[in-house]
């Protein structure tokens, strides 16, 4: 298989996987944190109507669902990719960041988190993936 080939398969794996990760954690999230008394957090209009009552917990699930599904996706990718494996790696951790962006603009988070999450939760996460990779590799 040409190089350039397996490694935009890296990149799509790792984005694939990653995906699942996120969606596993922010779909049992809410059982393992439920929600303040009263918000819906099935619909957008009921989670921007109730996000003045979420409390510091209630930021976990979604945090670790953007850090672990970067961190899934970057290693898949790291794993996967031929020649230059971090830069597949280095690619998910950025999709994910521009997710990650694209959300604080959608979804009503205080800024504390929003800073959080886009600081740590998607590029030194792809880093850590790196380095686990390397190591996995040896």
């Amino acid at each position: 298989m040409p190089k350039l080939l397996r490694n935009v398969l890296a990149v799509v794996g790792g984005v694939v996987v990653g995906s699942a990760v996120n969606m596993a954690i922010v779909t049992v999230g809410p059982s393992l944190v439920p929600p303040p008394a009263g918000v819906d957090v099935t619909t957008a209009e009921g989670f921007a109507a109730g996000i003045h009552l979420f409390e510091p917990k209630h930021f976990l699930a979604p945090f670790l669902a953007h850090a672990l599904g970067t961190f899934a996706g970057a290693l898949v990718a790291y794993l996967v990719a031929i020649g230059r494996k971090a830069v597949p790696a280095w690619v998910v951790g950025g999709f994910f960041l521009l997710g990650g962006i694209a959300a604080a603009y959608m979804i009503p988070a205080p800024a504390w988190f929003i800073a959080l999450d886009l600081l740590a939760a998607y590029l030194p996460i792809a880093w850590l993936a790196i380095r686990v990779g390397r190591v996995m590799l040896r």
